[in-house]
């Protein structure tokens, strides 16, 4: 699975306001649906290598889509055939049936299947889940090599309900944009290798896919301290904060330090054993702390965080840590980052409704905070309402003590200074690429060593 990176995200919503915009700046909806079709012939031609091509057309404009790529593949002399759900629906899609010359076949169970399959029927306007004879019909062609135009029919575009498609695709070709159903569980596995298809929109860019990683190099007059330092706060399981801070170091940082533990997994990294949060707070050179990472609710945490909050540094909070600061986050304009799991977002905001996107950026607001809802479908959200998705993560990250990790990593990004959403960005991308390069077997520690 893949998804094109840095690539614009919109909704349904912010769709039609795109494809209105066009009008106005005069492009006709027709010729967006021809630069569609054109997107998807292209596409399916180089899918097929030659092979036969059976393209699946529904009523409205996504079945036109498929009509017009139908044309164009034709024209290139490709074996490819046409069958329809119903009559076209819109006027853009009964136009496009006409431009088509060849036969159009009924779409039922005495539909023959060819090599490729191209999905056209729904799109992102399904108000309602595929199910009964058509789902039992296109499941019939699961083994065959499948294009779904723009969303695998049977998704929610908006990524709003759980609706799996019954025809999962190989290939998914995104029109204009990408949509939330490509960047969110559950419908995101269904759209296989994700690609985008610029047809002429202006896609406003505030909600897009997480940026390919690239690491700041250090300028010639670099030293520890302007690459920034990071406290790393322990709790009891300090082990959780060693990997946070090895994990700040190995990101960038250029210096470390672990208060309220004598345990470091390098030489590199000083700790303050003895020391409780307020001595090193002081100090001008520390650029962010991080605390949460095996720090369980209570008392100590409590007095911890009201320290690190009172001394006004960028911070990083994660798990308990979150809860904890969460009365006093939004009363005073600071620089934040959260990282919650789902249990820990669940708890935290649990009054929180909508898609995953939805919820992290309603919580972004009411912390006034950038929030990295963590998963495998990651989302950071910031309080102005950009959005970045970070799908597909690594599997090899559902392993103890990766959230610590990435806990570190915001530290060592958010101590460079300048914008927090974009430090959370970079930290989730070294995370990703990181896990990427490790692969079958990481355990946590592993992103961290050399």
């Amino acid at each position: 699975m893949s998804l094109p990176p840095d690539a614009p995200i919109l909704n349904s919503k912010a769709m039609r306001e795109a494809e209105a915009a066009c009008a106005i700046q005069g492009t006709s909806l027709d010729q967006l649906m021809a630069a569609a079709g054109a997107a998807v012939a292209d596409t399916a031609w180089r899918m097929a290598a030659g092979a036969p091509i059976l393209i699946l057309c529904g009523p409205g404009n996504n079945g036109g889509d498929g009509y017009v790529a139908a044309r164009l593949l034709a024209a290139r002399g490709a074996a490819v055939r046409v069958a329809a759900l119903a009559d076209p629906a819109t006027d853009l899609a009964r136009a496009a049936r006409e431009a088509w010359t060849g036969p159009v076949e009924p779409l039922d169970d005495r539909l023959s299947p060819a090599s490729l399959i191209v999905d056209a029927l729904f799109g992102v306007g399904l108000s309602r889940p595929i199910a009964g004879d058509l789902a039992a019909l296109l499941r019939r062609f699961a083994d065959r090599r499948i294009l779904a135009v723009d969303v695998p029919s049977g998704c929610e575009g908006d990524g709003a309900a759980d609706w799996m498609p019954p025809l999962a695709a190989d290939v998914t070709l995104a029109l204009g944009a990408l949509k939330p159903a490509h960047v969110l569980l559950p419908t995101a596995p269904s759209c296989g290798d994700v690609r985008l298809a610029p047809i002429g929109i202006s896609a406003n860019r505030t909600m897009r896919s997480l940026p390919l990683a690239s690491g700041a190099i250090p300028g010639p007059d670099a030293h520890k301290f302007t690459r920034g330092m990071v406290l790393v706060h322990a709790g009891p399981m300090r082990g959780a904060a060693g990997l946070a801070a090895a994990a700040a170091l190995r990101a960038g940082a250029g210096y470390v330090v672990v208060e309220g533990s004598d345990c470091a997994p390098f030489a590199a990294i000083i700790t303050d054993g003895e020391q409780r949060s307020g001595a090193r707070l002081n100090d001008p050179r520390v650029g962010a702390v991080v605390i949460g990472p095996g720090f369980p609710a209570g008392d100590d945490l409590l007095f911890d965080v009201e320290a690190v909050l009172d001394s006004g540094k960028p911070l990083v909070l994660d798990a308990a840590a979150i809860d904890a600061a969460l009365p006093r986050l939004s009363e005073t304009p600071r620089t934040a980052i959260l990282t919650p799991h789902e249990g820990e977002f669940a708890r935290a905001f649990p009054q929180l409704y909508g898609t995953k996107i939805d919820r992290a950026k309603a919580a972004a607001v009411r912390t006034q905070a950038v929030v990295v809802y963590k998963g495998a479908d990651t989302i950071i959200a910031a309080p102005d309402g950009r959005v970045a998705a970070a799908w597909p993560g690594s599997p090899w990250l559902a392993t103890a003590g990766t959230g610590d990790v990435l806990a570190g990593a915001c530290g060592a990004m958010l101590v460079r200074g300048g914008d927090a959403f974009d430090a959370a960005v970079a930290a989730v991308g070294w995370h990703i690429a990181r896990a990427a390069h490790i692969g079958p077997g990481l355990v946590a520690d592993d992103l961290v060593r050399e």
